[in-house]
């Protein structure tokens, strides 16, 4: 005969774990930290220059100088690293994007300089062609302009990958999603003896809309015709492709993988963490930025709650860091 079953759902209480701060702040799980964060930071020619963008509220371009500032007080607040995205003149864009492979562009004349004055930080430098095309692509396009020419793009962003190295970059974002990229730049930077650069991977970066206010930050708005990069960043449908994106990167040599966007594809950042023993990073996107800021201002959310809970929740879903424009709001209240 079969025994009856013990039943103590009676006086088991889970909120027990629950009733007061302390012990909540004892049993939880996921926490967020400074060290957890890395802080993009949009640059520009000029001096003395402090940009506010639009549709991107308490976020700006900034030049070299003011750069700095920012750079510092984001050490201070105890973020580890910064990320570099330039918005170049129309005058030193072309169509075969050269002026990414300067080895004094604005970018590598930035990293020079964050490294003199806040040499503890790391600065990961931003390797795709967007910033530097006359069309807006992240690679250099056919005559047609239909699409990016995968092999050639790839050989401009070994180019870049090394003016970025010899700058004193530490990690490069690849973020343009050229096949083969990972293997060719790792060779490249390996031959000229830049073996201790790291390369974190956009293992997955999927042709999304949330990523509209980061090209106005960087100017590519105003240039990219079709108003999509769908031939070579990926499709929201596809959860497969993405699992064999991340297993490519990561026989090519990569360092870390990134996600992007973050907030919409937690279950790419998932599988990633249960699969690979790589360190996964996620990009909470300039959409998703604006989204929880401009609803803030509304009234409609309290912005230091939301900005900490969507941030817990990529962590949550396996993130090791996370870019976020509201690194510096987010560390400071860290402090407090």
């Amino acid at each position: 005969m079969e025994k009856a079953k013990s039943c103590w759902t009676d006086i088991i209480r889970t909120r027990r774990n629950r009733q007061s701060s302390w012990v909540r702040e004892l049993v939880a799980e996921t926490c967020i930290t400074s060290q957890d964060l890395i802080l993009p930071i949009f640059i520009c020619e000029g001096t003395g220059i402090k940009e506010p963008i639009e549709n991107m509220p308490d976020v700006y371009v900034m030049s070299t100088d003011a750069v700095l500032e920012h750079v510092q007080l984001a050490y201070d607040c105890g973020i580890q690293a910064v990320a570099l995205f330039p918005n170049v003149e129309s005058d030193k864009r072309s169509h075969l994007a050269s002026e990414a492979y300067n080895k004094n562009n604005l970018v590598c004349r930035t990293i020079r300089l964050i490294q003199k004055k806040v040499p503890n930080i790391g600065v990961i430098g931003d390797i795709a062609l967007d910033a530097y095309t006359t069309h807006g692509h992240d690679g250099i396009v056919d005559e047609q302009q239909k699409d990016v020419i995968n092999d050639v793009t790839v050989e401009a962003l070994v180019k870049q990958a090394l003016v970025f190295a010899e700058a004193g970059c530490q990690f490069m974002g690849l973020s343009d999603m050229m096949d083969g990229r990972v293997k060719n730049i790792r060779r490249g930077l390996d031959a000229c003896g830049f073996t201790n650069v790291g390369l974190i991977s956009y293992a997955v970066k999927y042709a999304s809309s949330f990523y509209g206010p980061f090209r106005s930050a960087t100017g590519s708005a105003n240039y990219l015709k079709t108003k999509d990069k769908k031939t070579y960043q990926m499709d929201p449908r596809n959860v497969r492709e993405a699992h064999r994106e991340i297993k490519i990167d990561v026989e090519e040599g990569a360092d870390i993988l990134l996600i992007k966007p973050g907030m919409l594809y937690l279950d790419i950042i998932k599988h990633a963490r249960e699969h690979y023993d790589l360190p996964i990073f996620a990009y909470q996107v300039s959409g998703e930025y604006a989204m929880l800021k401009q609803a803030s201002i509304k009234g409609f959310l309290d912005w230091e709650r939301a900005i900490m809970e969507s941030l817990i929740c990529l962590k949550r879903a396996g993130s090791t860091a996370i870019l976020s424009y509201a690194a510096l709001d987010v560390a400071k209240n860290i402090l407090k």
